[in-house]
């Protein structure tokens, strides 16, 4: 089982706040995953081909190409404002 030490120094890699009633339950349901991954390994796996995902999609990339754009003047008149030498726009969240 995982001490409560290894517990505190878990949560505070993880910048995660814990109090002290929180640090039994979660040393139990760490070394309960832990258990879990360990029976995981017994598994024999000899056989099996790695995958990365089961669909054998594969990315299809272009290649990257410079062009020069003509009316960059006339798109920089459509954008509403400008601040600092750069276009302004309104936030999208």
């Amino acid at each position: 089982m995982i001490s409560k030490s290894e517990v505190q120094h878990i949560a505070a890699l993880s910048r995660i706040g814990i109090d002290e009633k929180e640090i039994d339950k979660m040393a139990k349901e760490l070394s309960g995953i832990l258990d879990w991954v360990e029976k995981l390994k017994e598994v024999d796996i000899s056989g099996v081909e790695a995958t990365a995902h089961i669909t054998g999609v594969e990315n299809i990339t272009r290649e990257d190409n410079v062009n020069n754009f003509e009316n960059k003047k006339e798109i920089v008149k459509l954008f509403p404002e400008e601040k600092e030498g750069y276009c302004k726009v309104k936030s999208v969240l």
